[in-house]
């Protein structure tokens, strides 16, 4: 497995943190990661994130091809901006990141469905760069109410695409769970017949967020879920 996507279930997950987790756990057990952010839209600096966490030597510029700072998708944001997003530059980078590291980390934009390019009922979404790379995908979802319905339709249409599903992992669990989001991760797993891998707590903010979530990631667990 040269490369894992990670998708989530909508923006705002929380998928450059567990991007980010898992390209420290990977780090901490000698792995050399390459990390990704193809396309970023919105003021927040993902890709240095990803990068302080891997500790890659790859150029910024390298590690995302595309940064807008109106919090649209992505398609708009490269219209608003008079660009189109070139999809065979961002699989070109891809693929020459993934020939450089052992293992190489890379966070989609938004949801699985999000349009890179608007083709009208030809467009490029996100799951079509998926395909393209042959990569197998981790689902982020919420820990809340309403994200069984999200996370089985984003698993749906990975299936329908013949998305490789290593599993999902909840972010932002409580401390003190309501009754729905203490039965959410079983649900999926039960409903979906695809893993949980890991339930992450919602942590400290004040602090480094991934370097906390690092330390409840099981990399092997994850890992051997594929050779």
């Amino acid at each position: 497995m040269r490369g894992i996507f990670i998708t989530g279930t909508d923006t705002g997950v929380g998928k450059t943190a567990v991007a980010a987790a898992l390209a420290r756990a990977l780090r901490s057990k000698g792995v050399d990661v390459g990390v990704m952010k193809p396309v970023q839209s919105g003021d927040d600096d993902d890709a240095a994130i990803l990068i302080e966490a891997s500790g890659t030597n790859d150029a910024p510029h390298i590690v995302n091809q595309y940064t807008f700072k109106p919090p649209v998708a992505p398609s708009l944001a490269a219209r608003m901006a008079g660009v189109e997003i070139e999809p065979e530059l961002i699989k070109n980078t891809c693929n020459i990141i993934m020939e450089q590291h052992s293992r190489t980390i890379i966070e989609g934009a938004g949801g699985i469905m999000v349009p890179l390019v608007e083709r009208g009922k030809k467009s490029y979404l996100v799951s079509d760069l998926i395909v393209e790379l042959g990569l197998p995908v981790i689902i982020v979802a919420r820990a809340g109410l309403g994200t069984v319905n999200h996370t089985l339709l984003t698993i749906d249409h990975a299936i329908g695409k013949g998305i490789d599903i290593l599993g999902v992992i909840v972010n932002g669990y409580p401390a003190s769970p309501s009754a729905s989001e203490e039965n959410n991760p079983a649900m999926i797993a039960e409903l979906s017949g695809v893993p949980v891998l890991a339930v992450l707590p919602k942590v400290d903010s004040s602090l480094s967020v991934y370097r906390q979530l690092a330390e409840h990631l099981d990399v092997e667990k994850i890992l051997n879920r594929r050779n």
